[in-house]
């Protein structure tokens, strides 16, 4: 007890979106849906087809648990120029300031590094006051709002 777990960030996918680790995507689900309970049924399909259409995924794991994870992508774009995008970003409720969403954060800062992207964004419900805080303990700023319409009716 007391002892703090070493935390391992693990591919979930290789650089063409690939699904290289499935067993472990698969053990991301639960985690995942803490911040996306609206994920449809059929997580892992739906992730597959998410990574084969530019999104990235890795996990942080201690031992055969997964703590938190990453999907993210890079791309460019007339504001940012190419940037690494961060779709989501979850540490399981109980790990949470522990270390864990440090590490899936510089784990995305190398990757953005090794792109070449002159940014890395992303974005953050603005219920999410705890997120906020930690983002801006990582050195990041608000520079946009997002705006939404839903389209679904």
């Amino acid at each position: 007890a007391g002892e703090k777990m070493t935390t391992e960030i693990i591919p979930v996918t290789d650089q063409d979106g690939g699904i290289v680790e499935a067993s472990w995507l698969a053990k991301a689900e639960a985690v995942h849906r803490e911040l996306r309970p609206q994920i449809p049924a059929g997580y892992v399909a739906k992730m597959r087809a998410i990574c084969s259409g530019g999104g990235r995924m890795v996990v942080a794991v201690q031992g055969e648990r997964v703590v938190g994870l990453a999907v993210y992508r890079a791309y460019e774009d007339t504001f940012n120029g190419k940037k690494l995008y961060c779709d989501d970003l979850v540490t399981t409720e109980r790990e949470r300031s522990t270390g864990v969403g440090r590490a899936l954060m510089q784990f995305m800062e190398q990757e953005a590094r090794a792109h070449a992207c002159t940014a890395f964004a992303l974005d953050s419900g603005v219920q999410r006051k705890e997120a906020h805080k930690f983002y801006f303990r990582e050195g990041m700023h608000v520079v946009s709002f997002n705006f939404r319409k839903d389209m679904s009716r």
